[in-house]
């Protein structure tokens, strides 16, 4: 793979910048990029000055679509499937447990992957155009850890959560709103002007209130987690996976077999 784009950290004053940089992917994410999103996180969490974490794609069009599909070529067993799914939930818990509170900025798509690391953050703010979903069910063929469906259930609701599963929709912003997942819409042209708004004032907060109130939950969100191995097995071990990378990458419509 050429291009492994790069995930970069910048600190102004008190707002740590998180930027997914690889827009003529979307910014999907490469095993590289969730690398250094992991470097950032450890930074954020170990320098005092930080107040605030903003995380936010380059480019405009996307926040981030997903991890990158082929990657999964690679996979041979049931094994990887269970491997790549606790990799993953291990970088969304770095961003979950930052002790500052947490901002993803979307504009455009939020897909897969992307949609799990917005979701881990304590706040969204959206564009009028944004996307959100995981539509898995028409494209690979495979299926989310409990972590990451215990983390849309808490942000979207179970009907919602399974219409982006089930029936693969990606929902609007106006409906990620609805549902309580998005702070807010904003016009483009008044995106970094909200940005800062919203930076100053968390940045304001009194930051032990805000370390506290945030591992709360987290632990209310985390306990008695069921264990779900068995259940990534049945869908990265299936044909049916297979069948659902190869047909994305060459652009066919994947045929199921169910098995």
């Amino acid at each position: 793979m050429s291009d492994q784009g790069a995930v970069r950290y910048q600190r102004t004053g008190a707002v740590a910048h998180i930027t997914f940089d690889r827009p003529a992917a979307r910014n999907a994410m490469t095993w590289t990029m969730y690398e250094q999103m992991a470097g950032a996180c450890k930074q954020v969490a170990a320098d005092k000055e930080v107040r605030v974490a903003v995380f936010r794609g380059a480019g405009g069009k996307a926040f981030v679509a997903g991890t990158d599909i082929g990657q999964f070529r690679d996979f041979k067993t049931a094994e990887d499937g269970v491997e790549y799914e606790r990799k993953v939930a291990h970088y969304l818990l770095l961003v979950e447990e930052l002790p500052v509170p947490t901002l993803a900025v979307i504009e455009g798509w939020a897909i897969g992957g992307g949609l799990a690391i917005a979701t881990a953050c304590d706040l969204r703010i959206a564009t009028p155009g944004s996307r959100f979903g995981v539509p898995i069910a028409r494209t690979l063929g495979n299926c989310l850890s409990v972590e990451n469906n215990a983390l849309l259930v808490s942000a979207f609701g179970v009907a919602r959560t399974k219409k982006m599963l089930i029936l693969a929709e990606n929902l609007t912003a106006e409906e990620a709103t609805s549902a309580g997942f998005l702070a807010e819409i904003v016009p483009p042209e008044n995106l970094d002007a909200r940005v800062n708004e919203l930076c100053a004032r968390l940045a304001g907060n009194a930051p032990v209130t805000m370390r506290v109130t945030k591992e709360a939950i987290r632990r209310l969100l985390h306990a008695g987690m069921p264990e779900g191995a068995d259940l990534i097995r049945q869908c990265y071990g299936s044909r049916d996976f297979h069948i659902g990378v190869e047909a994305f990458m060459t652009k066919q419509e994947p045929k199921w077999t169910g098995s």
